[in-house]
C-alpha cells in the first residue's frame, strides 16, 4: 500500500533521468507516489523536444493528462488537458512530442512490454479525450457546497474507480469535513486551496487513504483539480471538522520519511514543474 502523502508541492521533487518503471526511453520523471509491492505509480513524465517512440503495448493500465506541451499517438493529438486511459494490452500507434510535453501519468503496476497486443474491453478504453470539450456536471451531491462542477473523464465499469476534473468558483469555502470509503488522489492544476493541511498551490499533490477525514476547504481565486479515486464507488460523508475553516492555515502535512527533505508549502519559484 502507498504511504499517505498530504500534501507536497511537486516543484520540490527532483527530476530523474533514471526511470525504474521504464515508461519510455529518453524521458525524465518525478515520482509523486508509488506502491513498493505492486509497482503502481503516479508520476510526472517530461518528454523532450522531438521525442518519438515506436508502437507498444503494456501489461498494465496507463492513464495520463497533458499538463504542458503536446503529444501525438498515431492520428491522435493531445494538447493541454488532453486525456487518455489505455488499458493493459492496448497497443498505441507510436508516440511523439514535437515540442516536448509534461504529463501527469498513472500506471496500475510495473509495466512490461507485450509482444502481442490484447484487445481491451471497449468500456475501459479512452483513446483520446479533450477535457476542454467535456461538459461540467451539475450539483453531484446535495450536501456539496454550491459553486463547483465536475468533468468526468473515466469510470472503470468493473471497479468503479474514477478520474475527473473539478473546477470551483472564487471565494468559495465549506464548513464541514469529508470522509470517503475510497483512496483519493489529487493534483492541483491551477488556483490555490486553503485546507486543514495548509495552502496548496499549482503542482500540489496528495494521496490519501480511505476513511481519512479532510477539510474543510476554501479558495480565493477558484481552482482546477485533477482527482482519482481507487477502491470502489465514491461516496461522501460530511462530518464535523477537527478545526473550523480558516484562510491561510499553517502548513501541517502528512509526509513519509523518504519525502521529508522535499516538504514545503510555497513553490520555490515561478516554474510550475
Amino acid at each position: 500500500m502507498r504511504p499517505w502523502i498530504e500534501f507536497i508541492q511537486s516543484q520540490r521533487l527532483p527530476w530523474q533521468s533514471h526511470d525504474p518503471w521504464g515508461v519510455r526511453a529518453g524521458v525524465e520523471i518525478k515520482v509523486l507516489s508509488h506502491d513498493d509491492e505492486t509497482g503502481e505509480a503516479s508520476l510526472l513524465v517530461r518528454y523532450p523536444v522531438g521525442f518519438s517512440a515506436a508502437p507498444n503495448a503494456f501489461n498494465v493500465d496507463e492513464e495520463f493528462l497533458v499538463l504542458e506541451g503536446d503529444l501525438r499517438a498515431g492520428a491522435h493529438t493531445f494538447g493541454h488537458l488532453g486525456y487518455a486511459h489505455w488499458p493493459a494490452g492496448y497497443r498505441n500507434a507510436g508516440i511523439s512530442s514535437p515540442s516536448g510535453a509534461i504529463l501527469l501519468t498513472f500506471l496500475s503496476g510495473l509495466p512490461k512490454r507485450l509482444l502481442e497486443a490484447v484487445e481491451p474491453r471497449p468500456d475501459r478504453l479512452v483513446e483520446r479525450l479533450d477535457a476542454y470539450q467535456v461538459s461540467y456536471t451539475g450539483q453531484f451531491n446535495p450536501k456539496f457546497p454550491v459553486g463547483a462542477g465536475r468533468k468526468k473523464l473515466f469510470e472503470d465499469p468493473i471497479s468503479h474507480d474514477a478520474s475527473w476534473l473539478l473546477g470551483t468558483m472564487p471565494l468559495r469555502w465549506s464548513e464541514a469535513a469529508e470522509v470517503h470509503p475510497t483512496v483519493e488522489e489529487m493534483y492541483l492544476i491551477s488556483g490555490e486551496t486553503h485546507g486543514n493541511r495548509g495552502v496548496m498551490r499549482p503542482g500540489a499533490y496528495f494521496w490519501r487513504p480511505a476513511g481519512a477525514p479532510h477539510g474543510p476547504y476554501g479558495t480565493l481565486t477558484g481552482n482546477l483539480y485533477f482527482f482519482r479515486t481507487k477502491g470502489g464507488p465514491l461516496s461522501t460523508d460530511y462530518v464535523a471538522p477537527a478545526q473550523s475553516f480558516q484562510w491561510w492555515p499553517k502548513y501541517n502535512p502528512v509526509i513519509p520519511e523518504q519525502l521529508a527533505a522535499f516538504r514545503g508549502e510555497t513553490p520555490p519559484g515561478p516554474d510550475c514543474w
